[in-house]
């Protein structure tokens, strides 16, 4: 960012442009092309990919660390850039001491919520490597290794993969994705995303995997996140400086909250139609994301029909969520393509994903197991304007 952009955040504007949200700039799982206030992490991967600039694959590395703090963000535009420069034959660099062109590598970035299962993972990895769109029907797993076996020469190619989102509910362990790497081990190298360290390296199942821990952004590099996503938008002019202090301070090093927040209070604005953010705006954009909030990157990657049920879920009114039976009654009530039992049954499945969370009630009045009030742990009016199914 600009000397001069920073300056102007701090400056007082002398008119007041009316609240224009911009969907794009304030996308909690939107990644931009080069991201900010993450150079330091950037060079500890450089570091650890570095056998890759003399043509060979690197050791498997874990990258791990909390929501929001910028691992999806930084890997997915390293390897978009190594993947341009080093991974095509027009974009291999030469110099004097190197007249021909090193053996290939190439970069393939994953998203491990959309990589489910043994045949996604592999067609994500062979549809990455070719310019032509790999079918999906009518090819089985072992078809695919057969075709990566043969796209992959271990004499002159090699191919690292970024597998993101590993650990979570519904999607693969670091153990499920190592065994079916396993057939091309000597050409391809795994760079594993994840929250939490895996207890599959301290137990001395996985060996050999190098671990790089990230840390929560700090006050400052969060604001310049914040600052960087809304310098070209339409909010530049109606937020201040400050504000964006108060909601760096208030995310605690998470961008995904922050930027979640900062969404909901431009709804709020917007909805209020204010000219600039208020105080109360900004208020109620904080209050709209919900503590140990879960990522909106696994919300809106549920499929479309679960997504319709939570869009459901959240129009309905506090005295229909006291329940699991509540608030399926109340659903089925609405024009919703999915049986009672179906409901009740993928509402209890979302709340053992965390997705919703169940908390028991009190109830003097009545015997038997008291219920659970439901409650939504992704911010919902963010939700609401990303979702393509409702």
């Amino acid at each position: 960012m600009k000397i001069e952009e920073r300056i102007a955040r701090r400056q007082q504007t002398t008119y007041a442009p009316r609240v224009v949200l911009d969907h794009a700039a304030l996308n909690p799982i939107a990644h931009p092309d080069e991201p900010v206030g993450r150079g330091s992490l950037i060079e500890r991967l450089l570091d650890a990919l570095d056998s890759v600039f003399s043509g060979r694959a690197p050791d498997d590395l874990y990258v791990w660390g909390p929501k929001g703090a910028g691992k999806s963000a930084v890997i997915r535009a390293l390897f978009e850039q190594l993947d341009r420069l080093l991974g095509r034959i027009d974009g291999q660099i030469y110099t004097t001491t190197r007249a021909q062109a090193a053996p290939g590598v190439e970069f393939v970035y994953i998203d491990g919520r959309t990589a489910k299962t043994s045949f996604s993972l592999l067609h994500a990895v062979l549809n990455g490597l070719v310019s032509e769109d790999v079918p999906k029907q009518g090819i089985g797993t072992d078809a695919l290794t057969r075709q990566l076996r043969k796209r992959i020469t271990p004499t002159n190619h090699h191919v690292v993969v970024a597998i993101d989102h590993l650990n979570e509910p519904e999607t693969l362990s670091i153990s499920d994705v190592y065994d079916e790497f396993e057939p091309f081990r000597s050409s391809l190298a795994c760079l594993f995303v994840g929250r939490d360290r895996p207890t599959e390296l301290d137990s001395g199942e996985i060996e050999h995997v190098e671990t790089l821990h990230v840390e929560r952004y700090r006050r400052h590099a969060l604001v310049e996140v914040l600052t960087s996503r809304i310098a070209d938008g339409m909010l530049r002019s109606v937020v201040t400086h400050e504000q964006l202090r108060e909601l760096a301070g208030w995310a605690a090093g998470d961008a995904h909250d922050a930027l979640a927040a900062l969404f909901s209070t431009a709804l709020a604005a917007e909805a209020n139609r204010h000219e600039t953010i208020s105080s109360e705006d900004l208020a109620a954009g904080m209050a709209a994301v919900p503590d140990d909030c879960v990522s909106l990157g696994r919300v809106l990657s549920l499929p479309q029909s679960r997504q319709q049920l939570l869009y459901q879920l959240i129009e309905l009114p506090d005295a229909d969520r006291n329940s699991v039976q509540a608030a399926a009654d109340a659903i089925c009530r609405a024009e919703i393509d999915l049986s009672r039992a179906t409901v009740e049954r993928v509402l209890y499945e979302l709340a053992e994903d965390g997705i919703i969370r169940r908390v028991k009630t009190d109830r003097s009045d009545s015997l038997g197991r008291p219920p659970s009030r439901l409650e939504l742990r992704f911010p919902t009016r963010v939700f609401k304007e990303l979702s393509t199914a409702v």
